[in-house]
């Protein structure tokens, strides 16, 4: 019977891997993975916006001499009222900033009339710069000699430095923002793992179940094997292209990034991997960067974050597959098996809603309960491990996934055997359970 199974895992994985889909997508899904997180710093970096033009009619007299332009903006005050220079100035202008004449006393008595679209980033230049004038005009009032030089002296910009306190002597750099930006991808990427090829499976039980194959296979197959190789084969292929995955991304990692990497940077790595202080100079790398590197870098840190991929990847294919499966197997259609399938994604996507919650704050209840629970611990502990919880954490989240898919697919087996010989009958929940109950 093991040989059975074996079979039929060899044939859904040949024939799945073997088709140019699998392959293309393999080879470009890096690719465009990188594409993604690379494309927004590009286009903020190379696109230009037009610089905008606004008039300012300033009544108080005190913030318009001291706003200054910019790359984005162009400021030209004017010596009329508010209404004549809405009247006025409505072509080639982008808006009409009114600051009133009781700024100071009321910093809400600001509005900007605008004759296109506005966006976020130009309202809030505008309103940091006269937030800025009135900190100054307001410091003023104080008389203190030499304000703007003591201003200037005081100010200091602080680049705290992250260190994993475990107790050994050398010390460990840690990277918030490298383990939420990995958390984000790579719980966003399960979800969308365990929806389409749980959906696969579901799709290739209905097409065998169509195709009448099934019935023919059911013969010499016990159906319970039958859905368990399949499940194992689908499984198969999704594990060989995730480990592909992470030998491209290692490749590019450690072939090609050092390579293109600064001389400045590389030596401001290798001061802080020897314990060194970097220099404080205004060509010095950024400490935030060297310690998203030095993260990134790490060895172990790597290893943990793949193993924990691959297996909470692989328990959470197993747990969904095996209830996808099954209701594959009591539809003859996929739009009969939409009303079924909800119940299965909804603890998915509330998984990947609490995701958002773990990221703040991943030692939460919240976030430590639901990485327990099985229906949402591949996406919910997935978020966690970035961040260096304890490893027992991960072993009881991982041992209670498996042990509730051996559960699930001796329940899903019930309805499947029950449900591959069903034709023309649109099964609902009570069904589902009376087929459930079934010896």
């Amino acid at each position: 019977m093991n040989n059975k199974i074996g079979i039929i895992i060899q044939r859904e994985f040949k024939e799945r891997v073997q088709k140019k889909s699998f392959i293309i997508t393999t080879l470009l899904t890096p690719l465009l993975m990188v594409g993604l997180m690379v494309a927004p710093m590009l286009i903020m970096t190379y696109s230009e916006s037009e610089q905008k033009n606004i008039i300012v009619v300033d009544d108080s007299g005190i913030v318009a001499p001291q706003l200054q332009d910019n790359d984005e903006i162009t400021f030209k005050p004017i010596p009329l009222p508010i209404d004549s220079a809405r009247k006025i100035f409505r072509d080639n202008y982008f808006a009409i900033l009114h600051i009133g004449n009781d700024i100071l006393t009321s910093p809400n008595n600001v509005r900007l009339y605008t004759n296109e679209s506005s966006s976020i980033t130009i309202e809030s230049n505008i309103a940091t710069q006269i937030e800025m004038v009135l900190q100054g005009e307001k410091l003023k009032r104080h008389n203190i000699e030499n304000l703007p030089q003591i201003l200037a002296d005081i100010k200091i910009d602080v680049s705290l430095q992250s260190f994993k306190n475990d107790g050994d002597e050398e010390d460990k750099s840690s990277s918030t923002i490298v383990a939420t930006v990995i958390a984000y991808i790579l719980s966003f990427m399960l979800y969308m793992f365990l929806l389409i090829y749980g959906v696969m499976v579901m799709q290739s039980v209905i097409e065998e179940k169509n195709n009448r194959v099934l019935e023919v296979m059911v013969s010499s197959v016990r159906p319970f094997d039958m859905m368990l190789g399949k499940i194992l084969g689908v499984a198969s292929v999704a594990v060989l292209q995730i480990v592909i995955w992470i030998a491209l991304i290692a490749c590019v990692g450690y072939l090609i990034i050092p390579h293109i990497m600064p001389a400045e940077l590389s030596q401001a790595l290798a001061l802080l991997e020897q314990g060194l202080p970097v220099a404080d100079t205004a060509n010095a790398p950024d400490s935030g960067l060297l310690q998203a590197i030095l993260a990134l870098t790490d060895t172990g840190y790597l290893v943990t974050i793949c193993v924990s991929l691959l297996l909470l990847m692989v328990g959470g294919f197993l747990l969904y597959a095996a209830m996808f499966a099954a209701i594959g197997s009591a539809v003859d259609n996929a739009q009969d098996a939409q009303q079924l399938q909800l119940p299965i994604t909804l603890p998915i996507i509330l998984a990947l809603l609490i995701m958002l919650s773990v990221i703040n704050d991943p030692v939460s209840d919240i976030a430590f309960w639901f990485s327990m629970i099985p229906l949402t611990s591949p996406i919910v502990m997935m978020a966690r491990v970035p961040y260096d919880i304890p490893t027992w954490e991960i072993v009881v989240s991982l041992v209670l996934l498996y042990a509730t898919f051996i559960a699930v697919v001796w329940l899903a087996s019930k309805i499947y055997r029950v449900g591959i010989l069903m034709h023309g009958k649109k099964p609902g929940i009570k069904e589902l359970w009376r087929w459930f109950r079934y010896k």
